[in-house]
């Protein structure tokens, strides 16, 4: 099957990841992939960076309506590179990850009739206007939902996000929700000796965090902790940079903890797998309310025992008590209660993190089960374009 995979990312981040694992698992499964968007392929294969990008891009030197017309206006040369690649390449398919002010893959679908899936991993009107606002609001929401009704197939990464996309119009049938997963790196035995040799965690209950740091994560909690608990044996081990790691550090510093954090830094794909492997406990302290952590699929495969917040999205995946330890979302005293309970007892741990990787594996969230099912609604969409003739 012949895949035109499209999107405007160009972000060495999540998003990065994101579209290397699916087109990784995707490739694995058979498929032929063509990218189509800045930089190439660049996205599946660019080296992750904690940096929010080098120097002042073109959103920090405009002012916000002319920004955002050029956001809108960018829809143009995207569709017209767009369409170059699909009368070219003539794919089976289309799929895009989806942006807001991004309408290039549904004026494809409009011009050509393309079988065209639409993957959504926020609902992003509503979170720029929540975090940066916009100055023209009615576009940026014509065209997000006007992008979500163009497809065939829109894929929102959960039930949640679901709800938003069936509320602006697009029909149950033509929602699919497909949550994040886990590479065989994480499905595999791996050895945590070295990296616990590495960071002199042997001996510790390591209470250990991967991904991008920001402040609403809410690792201030677990420093406050290590700091009120006094145990040597607890540690905490940060995986990854960002902008609330500065803070962090002086926090410990002050508290009297510098010697029971540990922050490693970014580590690439191929070492992220050795780094959740010596961790104890995984941290999920927050979460977005409709997102799908892809870390969160990692830990699970790995078989760590979880510690998240209850909110619906979380709960999509996991059960407290059979793969997790849910606590009250907001309720910062439950999640001290509940982190303390995990690290007096071993034995909870390790049912835990058995059930979260047996979760996993009962339920194929992985990469390659993403693509299966990917595939199989572009073969969908395939037999129904035959059956037009």
């Amino acid at each position: 099957m012949k895949i035109l995979y499209h999107h405007r990312t160009k972000a060495a981040d999540g998003m990065s990841v994101h579209i290397r694992e699916l087109t990784a698992a995707l490739k694995a499964e058979g498929a032929d992939i063509l990218m189509c968007g800045p930089g190439g392929d660049k996205g599946a294969t660019q080296a992750l960076s904690a940096g929010e990008g080098d120097g002042k891009g073109l959103k920090d030197r405009l002012p916000k309506p002319l920004y955002e017309l050029a956001e809108f206006f960018y829809s143009a040369p995207a569709f017209l590179r767009l369409r170059k690649a699909y009368q070219e390449y003539k794919p089976d398919f289309v799929y895009e990850r989806h942006n807001v002010l991004f309408l290039a893959g549904a004026w494809l679908k409009k011009v050509t009739g393309a079988p065209f899936i639409l993957e959504v991993n926020a609902p992003l009107y509503k979170e720029r206007l929540a975090n940066e606002g916009f100055a023209f609001k009615s576009l940026a929401k014509w065209s997000e939902e006007a992008a979500w009704r163009a497809a065939d197939y829109v894929l929102p990464v959960t039930q949640v996000l679901a709800k938003d996309v069936e509320a602006a119009g697009v029909p149950r049938d033509k929602i699919v929700v497909i949550h994040n997963g886990a590479n065989p790196a994480f499905l595999a035995d791996v050895d945590a000796g070295p990296v616990r040799e590495k960071y002199g965690l042997q001996g510790k209950t390591v209470l250990g965090f991967m991904g991008f740091v920001r402040p609403w994560h809410g690792l201030d909690r677990v420093i406050r902790f290590l700091a009120a608990e006094g145990r040597s044996d607890l540690h905490l081990f940060i995986v990854g940079g960002g902008p609330a790691r500065d803070g962090l550090e002086a926090l410990a510093a002050e508290l009297g903890v510098s010697d029971q954090t540990t922050f490693a830094g970014v580590v690439q794909r191929d070492a992220a797998a050795a780094h959740v492997a010596a961790f104890d406990i995984a941290l999920q302290p927050a979460v977005t309310p409709y997102a799908s952590p892809l870390k969160l699929f990692e830990y699970m495969g790995l078989g760590k025992a979880i510690i998240a917040p209850d909110t619906d999205n979380i709960k999509e995946i996991l059960s407290s008590d059979e793969n997790a330890r849910l606590f009250r979302s907001e309720d910062f005293d439950d999640f001290i209660a509940q982190l303390k309970v995990l690290c007096d007892d071993a034995g909870l741990r390790a049912r835990l993190g058995a059930g979260a990787r047996a979760a996993i594996l009962d339920n194929d969230r992985t990469w390659a089960g993403n693509a299966r099912r990917v595939l199989a609604l572009g073969e969908d969409l395939v037999q129904k374009k035959r059956a037009k003739g």
